[in-house]
């Protein structure tokens, strides 16, 4: 992290901080003092929320459509005809096409296979042409998994060629629905599932639940002679795909994903993703939500951005522990092949930003950016929108090529992110209303989307974007803020705290990973491996930390500086087979 000012060698903003308020009333727990603080800070209201059990997760009735889905699969079981499952390309896909090849097989139905488009020649979800290939295998039932609610032709393909199709997915529905024999998912409207947040793999798992019930109910295990499955085996899976799907840890999710922490962290897991902990020198009985965001989740998506996700599938449902680590260093090599790509059009989004920095200035920069290059990776684009909507806190799609074998077809895909206070897909929505002869297809959530449109167009698009956002903003700015929980005394600054603050969560979005400020003085500093500051920091009553900061400026920092402003969280640090005391650095400044 460089000082946050603006220049043309920093483009960054500085940003405003603020504290999360602490109720002045608390709930009733008797617990840890500064944990009580951290959880009436985001909304614990009581200590029942803080029950993690699986018998606390809400019930499946009240899912949409989810008995009429149940009921099409028993009809399909009991004739043991032929499932496809369709997934899609990420984490999420992938761990929910792995849960259901597994469970149902568990179940009995053997006569069952999955696919899952390649990005590159299919694009996403339940397309005309998917089903196609589908049907080679001449399936009766095609059950999608974190997609399918936008595909409305691919289900009219399927429908002309007798193949019923039942939709799972969590993404936010059009306005026209597929005409599907029955679409699950939390997000459809009137639907009165108390949590909207499920990932696919949640939604996957709920269907399971529903399903297994009702095979109970038909004594479906008993006349095929297998003991009923304990389906909180497959919670290691619906915790990885929650969490890299990023959707908000909302009670409901934090409770599948604590189980699956805690199923991981005692080694009960799958071979593969014990194998990519490994390969990562992850501690297992350690393992935090952030380490699936930061390890598990980029060797698994990197399958689906450069190559093809039955990779990282066939890596979680590896039997072998052989198989498994085979795959998962070849995931491994694909996320390191990944990174040098990203960083090579990381740069080159920054280059095109400056130009506009240097003509417009950095007051007159539009709302959003849209970016294109015409070699960039359409695997990679997500990526650099992300890092780019960081850098300058406002949304960013980024564009590639569609196909770049074929030089006539001139349709670019984008994936955007977008930041707190503009529902990135809603801005879509308003483009497509107004402007319809832009965008061919797009889809997502508040916090990222995909489209796609002609070449010819991104330019109106681009107009039409920072329109809407203009319009959804109203009176608002894109203020760069960050939010903390305030000072930490002295008295929690130990490994203990530390250690009790990572496994405390589980922590993500909309539940964040507790974070402090503070002015230190600087004891020691240097610079290590090129563009990272390693401190030892002393606080106001003498007490030493050691600190390090990412990717900071080194000509800056190598300067003398005595006192800094930093944001940070406590961190156990492990180096040698000894664990110390470490603050990870958000963001530093000098005083």
């Amino acid at each position: 992290m460089s000082p946050q000012v603006t220049s043309k060698n920093n483009l960054r903003a500085a940003p405003k901080m603020s504290r999360r308020e602490i109720p002045s009333e608390l709930f009733s727990w008797q617990g840890n003092e500064l944990l009580h603080q951290l959880y009436a800070a985001r909304g614990i209201s009581n200590a029942d929320e803080l029950n993690m059990g699986l018998d606390k997760l809400l019930p499946y009735h009240s899912l949409s459509n989810i008995q009429l889905a149940v009921d099409l699969i028993f009809e399909v079981m009991k004739s043991a005809e032929r499932i496809i499952i369709v997934g899609d390309f990420d984490v999420d896909g992938a761990t929910s096409t792995c849960l259901m090849m597994e469970v149902f097989r568990a179940f009995g139905h053997q006569n069952i296979d999955y696919l899952v488009p390649n990005r590159f020649d299919f694009g996403y979800g339940l397309s005309p042409e998917i089903v196609e290939v589908a049907a080679e295998s001449k399936p009766d039932l095609v059950i999608t998994v974190d997609n399918g609610i936008a595909n409305i032709a691919g289900v009219e393909k399927a429908n002309a060629l007798g193949i019923k199709v039942i939709i799972t997915d969590h993404h936010l529905p059009p306005d026209v629905l597929p005409d599907a024999a029955a679409i699950v998912n939390p997000n459809l409207v009137d639907d009165q599932f108390p949590s909207k947040n499920l990932a696919g793999v949640g939604v996957a798992f709920y269907l399971l639940l529903a399903l297994r019930a009702k095979l109970k109910q038909e004594n479906w295990f008993e006349l095929q002679k297998i003991p009923v499955p304990n389906l909180a085996n497959w919670l290691d899976l619906v915790a990885v795909g929650t969490v890299a799907d990023m959707v908000p840890l909302d009670l409901n999710n934090r409770r599948l994903v604590e189980q699956g922490l805690r199923r991981i962290r005692a080694g009960q897991c799958r071979s593969g993703i014990r194998m990519l902990l490994e390969l990562s020198k992850r501690n297992i009985a350690r393992l935090t939500a952030i380490d699936i965001g930061f390890v598990i989740g980029p060797r698994l998506n990197a399958a689906g951005r450069l190559d093809d996700i039955s990779v990282g599938i066939q890596c979680l449902m590896a039997s072998e522990p052989s198989t498994a680590k085979r795959l998962a260093v070849e995931l491994d090599e694909l996320n390191l092949a990944r990174r040098e790509i990203e960083a090579d059009m990381q740069a080159e989004a920054l280059a095109q930003v400056s130009l506009l920095v240097n003509d417009l200035g950095a007051k007159q920069l539009p709302l959003a950016f849209c970016l294109f290059k015409e070699h960039w990776h359409q695997g990679v684009v997500g990526l650099v929108a992300s890092r780019i909507k960081e850098h300058f806190h406002r949304p960013v799609f980024a564009f590639a090529r569609e196909n770049e074998q074929d030089k006539n077809n001139t349709n670019l895909k984008g994936s955007g992110r977008s930041v707190a206070g503009v529902h990135i897909r809603d801005a879509l929505v308003w483009v497509d209303t107004h402007h319809p002869q832009l965008m061919t297809k797009f889809g997502g959530h508040a916090m990222a989307a995909g489209l796609t449109l002609s070449e010819h167009h991104l330019t109106d698009f681009e107009k039409a974007l920072n329109c809407a956002i203009n319009i959804q903003l109203g009176d608002n700015t894109l203020t760069h803020e960050i939010v903390t929980d305030g000072a930490l005394d002295d008295k929690w600054l130990n490994l203990g705290a530390a250690q009790t603050l990572s496994t405390a969560g589980p922590w993500g979005q909309h539940f964040p990973e507790p974070s402090f400020d503070g002015h230190f003085q600087v004891v020691d500093k240097r610079i290590v491996g090129l563009k990272h500051l390693k401190l030892v920091l002393q606080t106001a009553t003498g007490q030493l930390v050691d600190g390090i900061a990412f990717n900071i400026d080194p000509e800056f920092w190598s300067g003398s500086i005595e006192r800094v402003k930093i944001v940070y969280k406590p961190e156990v640090n492990e180096f040698r087979g000894e664990t110390s005391l470490q603050l990870m650095i958000k963001h530093i400044e000098p005083q």
